[in-house]
């Protein structure tokens, strides 16, 4: 019995079936990865400035990679890919974790993990119209949807604190989601020339140029470097959150089509609720709840069966 089982997980065609298995294992991976780096990053920004928070978290990312920059560095690079290529530094991490980071000091880390729930509708209706992918009514009314219960999650929040304004903390979340979505379709269309490891490393990259002035504000702190609790934070969220999940992300997408990895996406809100509950305390109102399910809602009437 065991020779034979063992024949049978190393015949041809299961092991192509787990070959094919290992894409979306790195998807799951990186859904739970920025799941949990809204908790993180929501209270690094109750501490830090935002771009000192990013600053740190690019500077731990490129510390990471680069013992492998000779291995990652391109052969020879086109002149006409650094139009896609500028534009997908720009809006990923740069653009992206600008806005996120300021909505994380106005909004709860729950309501900005359902509103990345939005991503994979912003993604199939980037791939119809740059990618020429079709897009169906189902995926058209999925988006309306979900539209919907962004607007009803936002409009229902309420301030946990002084200071806070869900309003303009969810704007500034789906403004970054957008940024997501257009950073994704460029790195699926660069991924057929360049590895993505190595599009990966130019994000970070430019990302610590971008977060350079956080040093600033890092300065005007030097005791915040010390709390062990904020230290913990920011390699989670440099490692695991940006390394770990970016990589994984961009490496699977090369593999799949990209409509298929952004459902992965889905994954981060439910992730990004439990966490924020059990490790800030946070809730969601019944008002909170239905927006919720209105994007849920949205994103699955928007899928084929």
């Amino acid at each position: 019995m065991r020779t034979a089982e063992i024949r049978r997980l190393t015949h041809p065609e299961n092991r192509d079936l787990t070959s094919a298995l290992i894409p979306y294992a790195a998807l799951g991976f990186a859904a739970f990865f920025w799941g949990a780096s809204f908790p993180a990053a929501r209270f690094a920004v109750s501490l830090l400035d935002p771009q000192a928070v990013m600053f740190c978290r690019m500077a731990i990312a490129c510390l990471i990679m680069a013992p492998f920059f000779r291995q990652l560095k391109p052969a020879a690079w086109s002149a006409k890919d650094l139009k896609l290529v500028i534009p997908m530094v720009l809006l990923q991490p740069c653009l992206y974790f600008l806005l996120e980071s300021n909505a994380l000091k106005l909004t709860t880390s729950s309501q900005a993990g359902v509103i990345s729930a939005s991503v994979p509708l912003l993604v199939a209706l980037g791939a119809w119209l740059v990618l020429s992918e079709k897009i169906t009514m189902k995926v058209v009314f999925g988006l309306a949807i979900s539209m919907a219960g962004v607007v009803v999650l936002t409009f229902q929040a309420s301030p946990v604190r002084v200071g806070d304004n869900p309003l303009v903390g969810n704007c500034l979340e789906f403004g970054a989601m957008a940024c997501a979505a257009g950073n994704l379709l460029l790195v699926k269309r660069l991924s057929t020339r360049y590895n993505t490891w190595t599009l990966t490393g130019l994000q970070f990259i430019a990302g610590l140029i971008f977060f350079s002035p956080g040093i600033i504000h890092l300065v005007r702190s030097p005791e915040m470097l010390f709390r062990l609790d904020l230290i913990g934070v920011l390699i989670l969220l440099g490692v695991f959150a940006s390394v770990g999940a970016f990589g994984l992300y961009n490496w699977a997408m090369a593999r799949i089509p990209a409509s298929r990895a952004a459902v992965f996406i889905n994954l981060v809100p439910v992730i990004a609720v439990v966490l924020g509950w059990t490790l800030l305390g946070e809730s969601l109102s019944l008002g909170q709840a239905g927006g919720a399910f209105l994007v849920g809602f949205g994103v699955l009437v928007s899928q084929k069966k």
